[in-house]
């Protein structure tokens, strides 16, 4: 079969669905692949880097034309007509804002595939365009402040004085989020954050970022996104995100809810912030979280604060961005191509293949099924019918030994074995014996009894026991009896590797510490 890579139909859209290392990708999964002339040209992506790695670069048409195709954007209703009947689709959609276009897809027999609606599973992750676009935007945009703020990031000592570094306030923690607060600390930024959502403040504090806590309970919707929040829950965040944003040079808004952007900073909030403060609006194309956000411009309000709304930040980054696109699609692909020959195959019965088909074989596969993912609550425990006539009764289960019991026992069987081997073995046994008990009780409150975080500094002396161990597993190795001698052989390799091993382990951690010349 053959992929289609056509040129994107908006004229202000610089990515492209595919890159020469993605090409290459999909050659070896048995497609030809067709790219039509100009294509990556946004990317900077010459036709020839195309050809040389094996696509056929064609007209509009062909391109079209083929078996499967992939677009960033959903084509418009001209592009859709040079389809084939009965092609495959894959791009970004909208199913439920645009159902004539599914009801046409429908009619002429196309396998659509909308890749915004890839399961939020992990097995589904590594073709999450959603995700790749989100990651993206969190860094575009901080790098976008960068250029607007008046200011440096990172806190500057010089011989004129110092200054802070600036103050960075993230409203969301979900991919782009993150994405934005990792890139405002790598700029040496003082770095606040915010979720709503419950395991949001580890993931916050685990990017070096000071999570801003609100007394009031966390939200999380069913699918791990987060949901809207109740009259006495916003309250409460508004009056956070109020003295944050006042406090903030830099701020970065992200929260989305099924894609509409709610308002998390009012216009007098914006009045509140100091002039030179900078407004990165990451869901303008939701609206806006901000209430002054234009979406898709840059707007500086009468105070002197900058409000970002720009909607392409994924389109600014074209190079990377379209290979990470294409990645998300060879790995769509590799889904699709079991055989690895070239024969897409679709199969509804898995809930990534089936999350993201709109219409296939001239059906509606849309809206698709929810899907219960990890982050979800674990449901309620069904409610049990107590009445007389259904109720089980259950019968308390036997009462067992308690282990601090079991410990006992086994303590005192084994001391009975012992006293048993000591009193039918000759003297010279009993006195071995002692010494090996006493030498395991030692060793235990010296090497196992304390903590890990000072068996660095006990390594020299467990390597000097383990020097004993080996001379005195060496003087018995030329024992008559065979038994001591292999005991003997068996200290001695134990005692050994820890004496070389240990060796190795201070040679490395001497090497951490040695500064390159």
């Amino acid at each position: 079969m053959r992929i289609g890579v056509p040129r994107e139909v908006s004229p202000d859209q610089r990515l492209v669905a595919a890159t020469p290392l993605t090409v290459q990708q999909l050659i070896k999964l048995g497609y030809d692949v067709a790219i039509e002339t100009g294509a990556g040209l946004g990317a900077n992506i010459p036709d020839t880097a195309y050809s040389d790695v094996g696509a056929a670069i064609t007209g509009k048409d062909e391109a079209w034309a083929s078996d499967i195709v992939i677009t960033v954007d959903q084509p418009d209703a001209t592009h859709r007509a040079l389809l084939a009947d009965g092609a495959t689709l894959i791009t970004r959609m909208q199913p439920d804002d645009e159902p004539d276009v599914v009801t046409e897809l429908q009619a002429r027999g196309v396998t659509a595939l909308n890749l915004l609606s890839v399961p939020r599973i992990s097995r589904a992750q590594a073709l999450d365009v959603l995700s790749t676009m989100s990651n993206v935007s969190g860094y575009r945009g901080i790098i976008e402040a960068a250029e607007e703020y008046p200011g440096m990031f990172a806190g500057q000592v010089t011989a004129a004085g110092s200054t802070k570094p600036a103050r960075v306030f993230v409203i969301g923690a979900g991919v782009a989020g993150l994405a934005a607060l990792g890139a405002a600390g790598s700029l040496g930024a003082d770095v606040h954050a915010y979720d709503v959502r419950a395991d949001a403040a580890e993931q916050i504090e685990s990017m070096g970022a000071t999570f801003v806590r609100i007394d009031t309970e966390a939200q999380e919707s069913a699918d791990g996104y987060a949901k809207e929040l109740t009259d006495d829950q916003a309250a409460a965040t508004a009056r956070v995100y109020a003295e944050q944003s006042a406090l903030a040079d830099i701020v970065v808004t992200t929260a989305l809810i099924r894609g509409k952007a709610p308002i998390t900073i009012t216009k007098e909030m914006v009045e509140a912030m100091r002039p030179g403060s900078v407004i990165v609006d990451l869901a303008a194309q939701g609206g806006g979280n901000c209430e002054l956000t234009v979406p898709g411009e840059k707007i500086v309000t009468a105070n002197g604060v900058t409000i970002l709304g720009y909607t392409d930040l994924p389109g600014r980054m074209p190079k990377h961005t379209s290979q990470l696109y294409g990645t998300n699609i060879v790995n769509l692909m590799k889904l699709l191509t079991p055989g690895k020959d070239g024969a897409l195959v679709l199969d509804l019965d898995d809930v990534i293949l089936r999350g993201i088909t709109v219409t296939h074989d001239g059906e509606i596969y849309w809206p698709p099924p929810p899907i219960q993912v990890s982050a979800a609550p674990a449901p309620a425990p069904a409610s049990v019918d107590a009445t007389p006539d259904t109720a089980v009764t259950e019968q308390p289960a036997a009462p067992g030994l308690s282990k601090k019991t079991k410990n006992l026992l086994g303590a005192l069987a084994g001391a009975l074995i012992l006293i048993g081997i000591i009193t039918v073995s000759p003297a010279a046994f009993t006195g071995h014996m002692t010494v090996f008990v006493l030498a395991v009780v030692v060793g235990f409150y010296v090497i196992l009894g304390v903590t890990h975080s000072l068996h660095t500094p006990l390594m020299a002396q467990t390597n000097a026991i383990s020097g004993i161990i080996l001379v005195g597993s060496l003087l018995q190795i030329g024992s008559d009896n065979i038994v001591i001698t292999i005991i003997a052989m068996i200290a001695a390799a134990v005692a050994s590797i820890n004496i070389f091993g240990g060796f190795h382990v201070a040679s490395r951690m001497l090497a951490m510490f040695q500064k390159e010349s």
